[in-house]
C-alpha cells in the first residue's frame, strides 16, 4: 500500500492542544465577565505588586489586592466558603496564589487565564496594557 499517512497518528504523538483549551482550574476572561454580569458573588484577587495595580485592575469588579509575596500572610482574609478568581499580569504568579490557596484547602478558586492583559484583550479594550 502506498499513500500518505497521518505521522503524528502513526507515531502516537498526541496533537498540541488548541490555545483556547480551558483547564479545570482556570477560567476565561469571557468566562468571568458573563459571571460577573449575571451579578454572581466572588472573591477576586489580585496578586501583583502596588505600582502594577495602578496601572489596570479589575477594582470596579470588587477586586482586591494581596501582592503574591504577602500572599500566605493573608489567608485567613480569604473566605474558603466563596468562589475565588486569582489573577495577575499573565496568570503565572496566580497560579502560584491557586497552590498556595489549594494546599491550604480552598476548593473553589480559578485562575484567570491570560491575566490582566488577556482581560483586556477580550474584554475590555480601554484598559491600559503594560
Amino acid at each position: 500500500m502506498q499513500g500518505l499517512i497521518d505521522y503524528d497518528q502513526f507515531c502516537g504523538v498526541a496533537p498540541a492542544p488548541a490555545a483556547d483549551v480551558v483547564a479545570a482550574w482556570e477560567i476565561t476572561p469571557g468566562q468571568l465577565k458573563d459571571k460577573l454580569e449575571r451579578g454572581e458573588e466572588m472573591t477576586i484577587i489580585d496578586v501583583r505588586e502596588p505600582h502594577e495595580w495602578h496601572i489596570a485592575n479589575l477594582a470596579r469588579y470588587g477586586a482586591r489586592l494581596i501582592p503574591l509575596g504577602q500572599f500566605p500572610q493573608h489567608l485567613h482574609d480569604i473566605n474558603p466558603a466563596d468562589d475565588i478568581v486569582v489573577y495577575c499580569k499573565v496568570g503565572g504568579r496566580s497560579a502560584q496564589a491557586y497552590e498556595v490557596l489549594k494546599q491550604a484547602g480552598y476548593r473553589r478558586i480559578k485562575n484567570l487565564k491570560g491575566g490582566i492583559l488577556a482581560w483586556a484583550d477580550q474584554v475590555d479594550r480601554s484598559m491600559q496594557k503594560y
